[in-house]
Protein backbone atom coordinates (compact mmCIF):
# COMPACT_ATOMS: atom_id res chain seq x y z
CA UNK A 1 0.00 0.00 0.00
CA UNK A 2 1.32 3.27 -1.17
CA UNK A 3 0.59 6.30 1.68
CA UNK A 4 -0.78 9.46 0.38
CA UNK A 5 -2.01 12.78 2.19
CA UNK A 6 -5.48 11.60 1.01
CA UNK A 7 -5.62 8.28 2.00
CA UNK A 8 -4.73 10.23 5.86
CA UNK A 9 -7.27 12.86 5.38
CA UNK A 10 -9.57 10.60 4.61
CA UNK A 11 -9.23 8.07 7.13
CA UNK A 12 -8.79 10.48 10.02
CA UNK A 13 -11.79 12.50 8.59
CA UNK A 14 -14.08 9.56 8.60
CA UNK A 15 -12.84 7.75 11.72
CA UNK A 16 -12.84 11.17 14.02
CA UNK A 17 -15.86 12.54 12.33
CA UNK A 18 -13.33 15.42 12.21
CA UNK A 19 -14.43 19.07 10.90
CA UNK A 20 -11.32 19.69 9.61
CA UNK A 21 -8.05 17.59 8.59
CA UNK A 22 -4.81 18.72 6.91
CA UNK A 23 -2.54 16.07 6.06
CA UNK A 24 1.09 16.79 4.23
CA UNK A 25 3.54 14.34 3.28
CA UNK A 26 6.69 16.08 4.06
CA UNK A 27 9.24 13.25 3.46
CA UNK A 28 12.19 14.31 2.46
CA UNK A 29 13.09 13.10 -1.07
CA UNK A 30 10.59 11.04 -0.81
CA UNK A 31 12.81 8.17 0.64
CA UNK A 32 11.72 7.93 4.32
CA UNK A 33 8.11 8.11 4.44
CA UNK A 34 6.96 11.18 7.00
CA UNK A 35 3.96 13.23 7.40
CA UNK A 36 2.45 16.31 9.36
CA UNK A 37 -1.22 16.35 10.27
CA UNK A 38 -3.73 18.86 12.05
CA UNK A 39 -7.42 17.14 13.37
CA UNK A 40 -9.97 19.20 14.03
CA UNK A 41 -12.62 17.39 15.94
CA UNK A 42 -15.46 16.98 18.43
CA UNK A 43 -14.36 14.05 19.41
CA UNK A 44 -11.12 15.57 21.44
CA UNK A 45 -13.28 17.58 23.89
CA UNK A 46 -12.69 17.38 27.39
CA UNK A 47 -9.48 15.22 26.18
CA UNK A 48 -5.94 15.46 27.18
CA UNK A 49 -3.08 15.77 24.42
CA UNK A 50 -1.66 12.23 25.25
CA UNK A 51 -5.41 11.17 24.99
CA UNK A 52 -6.05 13.14 21.72
CA UNK A 53 -2.87 11.78 19.93
CA UNK A 54 -3.25 8.28 20.86
CA UNK A 55 -7.12 8.33 19.39
CA UNK A 56 -5.13 9.71 15.87
CA UNK A 57 -2.02 6.49 16.45
CA UNK A 58 -4.43 3.93 16.80
CA UNK A 59 -6.91 4.54 13.87
CA UNK A 60 -3.80 4.78 11.94
CA UNK A 61 -1.90 1.92 13.46
CA UNK A 62 -1.35 0.22 10.05
CA UNK A 63 -0.10 3.29 8.34
CA UNK A 64 2.10 4.08 10.72
CA UNK A 65 4.22 0.75 10.48
CA UNK A 66 4.78 2.28 7.16
CA UNK A 67 5.68 6.09 8.29
CA UNK A 68 8.76 6.68 9.23
CA UNK A 69 8.20 10.34 11.11
CA UNK A 70 4.49 11.48 12.22
CA UNK A 71 3.79 14.66 13.91
CA UNK A 72 0.15 15.64 14.74
CA UNK A 73 -1.45 18.24 15.81
CA UNK A 74 -4.62 17.61 17.49
CA UNK A 75 -7.47 20.62 18.38
CA UNK A 76 -11.11 20.80 19.21
CA UNK A 77 -13.44 23.16 16.72
CA UNK A 78 -13.12 25.65 19.33
CA UNK A 79 -9.02 25.58 19.49
CA UNK A 80 -9.08 25.81 16.33
CA UNK A 81 -11.46 29.07 15.72
CA UNK A 82 -9.09 30.72 18.59
CA UNK A 83 -6.19 29.94 16.63
CA UNK A 84 -8.03 31.32 13.16
CA UNK A 85 -8.35 34.25 14.69
CA UNK A 86 -4.85 35.31 15.79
Amino acid sequence: MSLTSDHIREKLTKELEAVHVEAEDTSPGKCDTSFKVLVVSSKFEGKPLLQRHRMVNTILAEELKQIHAFEQKTLTPEQWEKQKSN
